[in-house]
């Protein structure tokens, strides 16, 4: 049983977390509490650099359900070991490693011991415009061993050493970032079961018929062969709602048309594209989910 400046420490440390990371629920393990927070933000770099042990931090669909998902972890561990969870898969980080976490979708993070990482926040967008959705979706293991996993770590380091970065420096270190994953990330052999092939079918159509106004669970449904709930039982078992991930899905879409849009073109006509037949409905959605108006977006990403 943890003494009561014990339980201090942990719901400050907790609470910083909430603030800085996103929602997440924690328990404390066996064994002394310490937990630390630092946070650094240079333009598009957001990290955090969390120092912690004996603990499990862990988001459920509860914690997901009214925050920001649209991003991944980017874990890079610097000190001691980690064990992170999602998808029923279990990975384990050693110093150097490097490992993604998906935001909407549940996971937990365990701390036996002291440990030190930096988690860097990866746009969605910036990084399945790389690779396939379902490549994404489990927590890879990148060994210290790779060359570009050690190139990786050096440029997270020098960018966050370098406190001059200007916006558009930050944000080509953050897409150089995304191409030293991407080719360790293609290589990591997989052999999916029957119901992940099943849903990187369904995630495949979505993304095909994504424009249509026919896109809706009933319509998946019946192009698929399956049941409505057996759809929605599908989503759910990888912490997904159909409705929400096709709404998420468009958004980061227009997303990353905004990124390239000329600064004449019409904000409504990209959403009107993407299936947002509202401008004012696209515009509350857009901001509810990067925190920001699309036009405000396309401003700092020019």
């Amino acid at each position: 049983m943890a003494h009561a400046t014990d339980n201090e420490q942990f719901q400050r440390w907790l609470a910083q977390i909430n603030q800085e990371c996103g929602s997440f629920a924690a328990q404390t393990l066996n064994g002394e509490f310490t937990g630390e927070l630092e946070t650094g933000y240079t333009h598009a770099l957001k990290l955090s650099t969390v120092t912690t042990g004996n603990v499990n931090l862990y988001r459920t669909r509860r914690e997901i359900k009214d925050h920001n998902d649209a991003w991944f972890y980017t874990v890079f561990q610097l000190e001691g070991q980690a064990v992170m969870e999602q998808n029923d898969k279990q990975t384990h980080l050693e110093a150097g490693d490097i490992t993604l976490v998906d935001a909407s979708r549940p996971c937990s993070f365990y701390w036996q011991q002291r440990s030190r990482q930096i988690s860097l926040l990866l746009p969605r967008p910036l990084l399945e415009q790389q690779l396939r959705m379902g490549d994404a979706h489990c927590v890879p293991r990148l060994e210290k061993s790779r060359p570009l996993v050690q190139l990786s770590h050096r440029l997270l380091q020098e960018s966050m050493n370098n406190r001059e970065l200007s916006e558009a420096e930050s944000a080509a270190a953050l897409e150089a970032l995304v191409c030293l994953l991407r080719p360790v990330l293609q290589q990591r052999e997989t052999t999916p079961s029957r119901r992940e092939r099943q849903f990187d079918k369904v995630v495949a159509l979505i993304d095909e018929h994504i424009q249509s106004e026919t896109l809706r669970p009933e319509w998946i449904a019946g192009e698929t062969g399956m049941s409505v709930r057996s759809l929605y039982r599908m989503f759910a078992d990888n912490g997904l709602v159909v409705a929400q991930y096709i709404k998420n899905r468009r958004l980061d879409l227009c997303a990353r048309a905004l990124r390239c849009a000329a600064d004449d073109e019409k904000l409504a006509g990209i959403g009107y594209h993407w299936g947002f037949a509202d401008h004012s409905h696209f515009s509350t959605a857009f901001r509810q989910r990067f925190g920001i108006s699309p036009g405000e977006y396309r401003k700092r990403h020019r």
